[in-house]
């Protein structure tokens, strides 16, 4: 089963911290909200997103990163009434799409995390760090963990995410990790960018 859906923005509650570029250092005081980690929508319209399969019952609980020190529990997320990803409440926190194909399971996993907040780094700070080779590992509620290879890491404006890319369906296991990026545009409280993370299953 297919769920075609236009991926947008990632939706920030209101009050929300703001997000810093990575990289950079926490500026004293800052404070403006901005948007989280997210996919922009596609200009070509409608793309065809992997869902998850209907026997799927494992669903992931925990993501780790050893090269870049992310230890995380995982929260659900979805989509918001525009159609826009939701964000983790916690910057602490990463959240996977819960509609979209379980970690380890064919098609594209997807995680999402803040890069930082006012309180300093969150969760996907140092996220554009990883290289290929570097290893993440994905926890499931069966006791399994999914082990994945990055294969590439990439920085997209987030007016030309390739939505198609990170949620259109594969043929084999693949995960994208997604945080903001780029330049921080205090005018419109956004980050210019998404750093998105490419992996396989090993």
């Amino acid at each position: 089963m297919l769920l075609r859906a236009v991926v947008g923005v990632l939706a920030l509650a209101a009050g929300a911290a703001v997000l810093l570029a990575p990289g950079s250092p926490s500026p004293a005081g800052a404070a403006e909200p901005s948007s989280a980690p997210s996919p922009a929508p596609s200009s070509a319209g409608p793309v065809v997103l992997a869902a998850r399969p209907p026997a799927t019952t494992a669903v992931p609980t925990r993501v780790r990163v050893p090269a870049i020190g992310v230890d995380s529990a995982l929260v659900d997320l979805g989509l918001d009434g525009a159609g826009a990803l939701e964000a983790p409440a916690d910057f602490a926190l990463a959240g996977w799409y819960a509609d979209g194909p379980v970690p380890g399971e064919t098609g594209p996993a997807v995680v999402a995390g803040h890069v930082d907040s006012t309180a300093g780094p969150a969760v996907f700070f140092r996220l554009r760090e990883l290289a290929p080779g570097d290893e993440v590992l994905v926890d499931r509620s069966d006791g399994t963990t999914a082990r994945f290879t990055v294969t590439g890491v990439e920085r997209h404006p987030k007016d030309a995410f390739p939505t198609e890319a990170v949620y259109g369906p594969t043929a084999d296991a693949q995960l994208r990790l997604v945080t903001c990026g780029g330049a921080f545009d205090r005018s419109v409280r956004s980050y210019e960018d998404n750093v998105v993370v490419f992996a396989r299953l090993v």
